[in-house]
């Protein structure tokens, strides 16, 4: 009966370790396309800027207004503290 229980403490180990490299493949993933995606961006940011500057600075000042209007409207982290 011990090895019973022996033998299933070791498929645990075992599941235990698949899901620990599943989780370090699906961060790796997670990190590439982030990455993939950032760059993408930055370079149709530069393309934009260079096939039209007017459009490209529109498009800078209209995410400028929406990121400090975000800031300005977040709530602080010292509030999600105290909550």
């Amino acid at each position: 009966m011990e090895f019973v229980i022996q033998y299933l403490d070791d498929f645990d180990d075992l599941i235990g370790a698949c899901a620990l490299l599943y989780e370090r493949l699906r961060r790796l993933f997670l990190t590439l396309a982030a990455l993939i995606i950032s760059l993408a961006l930055i370079a149709s940011g530069v393309l934009l800027a260079l096939v039209h500057p007017p459009m490209a600075l529109a498009m800078c000042s209209l995410l400028f207004v929406i990121l400090l209007y975000r800031t300005v409207t977040a709530p602080s982290p010292d509030r999600l503290q105290s909550i």
